[in-house]
């Protein structure tokens, strides 16, 4: 063992016993690594086989800080108990409770506050000023973040972070900072602490929580009435808003999963609940119609070469900023990129059958024929090749929480799989999916001047990017790959419809076996959207179409979570805690999935 592996050693053990001090829980089983099965008195750590610089280190202290005060103050029956509703809310809400118990725990250990601050502080030193231009540039759950960390523990303010934190600001004075002497009292008292947040964070009205009251009563009393309703009323109910201006109706079907298949718009369980009498077969298609993922407008959402976004430039020097980050991974992902090489070549190996009667002559048996021409056993055929045609799609989550660490490894991820599948003859497609602007930009704009009508459903501006095509070759599009490393790109996340859109264009595809792979890093939230509309309206348009995918298509879809666990929305899913586990974990599943028998086809 290597000075450098022993140094290592020392520094998991140091960590290992500082969590167990810190939860005070001398019985936890600290662990380090990726894909290790989580148990109730452990703890996964993130591996430090990739740390190079002495910042990681920090950071890896930091994160392990973090976690062992969460098992030591934070009570999740508590947390539950006073979660808001809503994904933005519920975001809002997390950030809010990790900064409660990081602060006590910062309070009483001088060492654990430094890891914390210095790791918080770092996320900032090489986030650009000039990529902020205006309020639809920040994310609220960052500014959240940031304003809380500047009171509790006093975070160094640079250029960046007050251009940040002027766009929130005064809203924030306004509802958060009168809470703060409650919120400094109520510290170590969680439930206390939980409940002043939850209705801070209602005050700051980001959900529209009474206007959704109202839409459920409304539906409850038409379910009420349905039955006493006219025919003529029940045949002319709408499938999308009337207020949806300007909407033609094929966004609405177009972002629904059960149109994706023309001969099946309904599944088998709505096709049973549909079922009984006239009047229930007519209030139950109403509520299902009434049910729709709906999109204000869909006039200003792009699909982007990635090429198109930037000037020449600007994308090579992305581009060599990549390659230098490729140069502290490449080593660790290239060995497991290989082993995945390995799996492929040796399904597509050629086996051939000799001494047959009849086929193509074998070369080796040349001499025997020409002593007998007649000589039989002298043929050969090349057996039929299991490996089937294969296309990869990798669908990659721009939002603003992946910038920094997770953004730069998915690329690297991406580069390098691109590379290693092309080998193997498996065509690889990497697309990105985003959106054009923080607080709905133009969409929003439109719904404020057609006088702001209740419930239009999605009200941003979609962004979806094709870094490379499944037909281009590597070598043509590497330079693409680099653009995710611009932080002015990565904005909200509105996941459902994008993968309806990699769905359809992995559909259209020739080849027999299709995986699509999906890298996210939690439940998909837009600002503008779910300031208007339910809490939960596109986590559930996400799980329906996911579901409609899995179990009506041939696709088959892998997904995986950075800190977040994403199976709530995938079957197939894995949840790793630290990036670095990324490059790790894709090639492990794909190589896991290869191995597999294909599933039949679902005509």
């Amino acid at each position: 063992m290597n000075d450098n592996e022993v140094l290592k050693e020392r520094f998991k053990s140091a960590v290992s016993s500082a969590t167990k001090a810190i939860s005070e829980n001398f019985n936890l089983e600290v662990k380090f690594g990726s894909n290790l099965p989580s148990k109730k008195d452990s703890l996964n750590l993130p591996d430090v086989i990739n740390l190079r610089k002495l910042q990681d280190f920090v950071n890896l202290r930091a994160f392990a800080d973090s976690e062992a005060l969460k098992i030591r103050y934070n009570d999740n029956k508590i947390y539950l108990e006073n979660e808001p509703k809503g994904s933005l809310a519920k975001a809002l809400y997390s950030v809010a409770e990790k900064i409660r118990y990081e602060k006590i725990g910062s309070d009483k250990l001088k060492g654990v506050r430094n890891n914390i601050v210095q790791c918080y502080e770092s996320k900032f030193k090489n986030k650009k000023i000039d990529e902020i231009k205006t309020e639809s540039d920040v994310s609220v759950t960052e500014a959240f973040e940031l304003y809380l960390r500047s009171h509790f523990f006093n975070i160094k303010q640079n250029d960046t972070t007050k251009k940040i934190l002027s766009y929130w600001k005064d809203s924030f004075d306004k509802n958060v900072k009168k809470k703060f002497n409650d919120l400094d009292k109520s510290i170590e008292n969680q439930s206390k602490y939980s409940q002043i947040m939850t209705e801070l964070i209602n005050s700051l009205d980001f959900e529209d929580s009474e206007s959704n009251e109202k839409d459920e009563k409304k539906e409850d009393k038409a379910d009420n009435s349905a039955s006493n309703e006219s025919k003529e009323n029940e045949d002319n109910s709408p499938d999308y808003d009337e207020n949806q201006e300007n909407s033609a109706e094929s966004n609405v079907i177009d972002s629904n999963p059960e149109t994706l298949n023309d001969n099946k718009n309904l599944d088998e369980n709505d096709a049973r609940e549909v079922a009984g009498s006239p009047s229930s077969f007519e209030r139950n298609k109403k509520n299902l119609l009434k049910d729709k993922y709906k999109i204000f407008t869909s006039e200003y959402d792009e699909i982007n070469e990635a090429k198109e976004l930037e000037n020449e430039s600007e994308i090579l020097r992305l581009r060599k900023n990549l390659d230098q980050q490729l140069t502290n991974l490449q080593n660790v992902v290239a060995k497991l990129a290989n082993k995945l090489q390995r799996q492929l070549l040796a399904k597509q190996n050629r086996s051939w059958e000799f001494d047959l009667e009849e086929g193509m002559l074998d070369a080796s048996k040349l001499s025997r024929v020409i002593i007998n021409p007649f000589n039989s056993l002298s043929y050969k055929i090349e057996k039929e090749n299991e490996f089937k045609d294969t296309v990869v799609t990798l669908l990659i989550d721009n939002s603003g929480s992946m910038r920094g660490r997770p953004i730069s490894v998915a690329a690297i991820c991406a580069d390098i799989l691109s590379r290693t599948l092309e080998r193997c003859s498996v065509k690889v497609e990497v697309l990105g999916f985003t959106t054009k602007n923080w607080k709905g930009g133009k969409s929003r704009e439109k719904w404020n001047t057609s006088n702001k009508p209740k419930n239009p459903g999605r009200l941003n501006d979609l962004r979806h990017i094709i870094y490379k095509s499944a037909d281009t070759p590597w070598r043509q599009s590497k330079k693409n790959l680099g653009l995710m490393l611009k932080e002015g790109l990565l904005k909200e996340n509105i996941d459902g419809e994008a993968l309806i859109w990699a769905y359809k264009r992995i559909l259209k595809r020739k080849e027999q076996r299709k995986i699509l792979m999906v890298i996210s890093d939690g439940a998909p939230v837009d600002d503008s959207t779910l300031s208007v509309n339910s809490g939960d309206y596109l986590e559930k348009h996400l799980k329906k179409t996911v579901k409609w995918i899995e179990e009506n298509s041939n696709i088959e879809i892998i997904a995986v979570g950075i800190g977040h666990d994403v199976t709530r929305y995938y079957k197939k899913a894995i949840k790793i805690v630290d990036v670095q586990e990324l490059g790790d974990v894709m090639i492990n599943q794909l190589t896991e999935l290869f191995s597999d028998k294909p599933r039949k086809t679902i005509h």
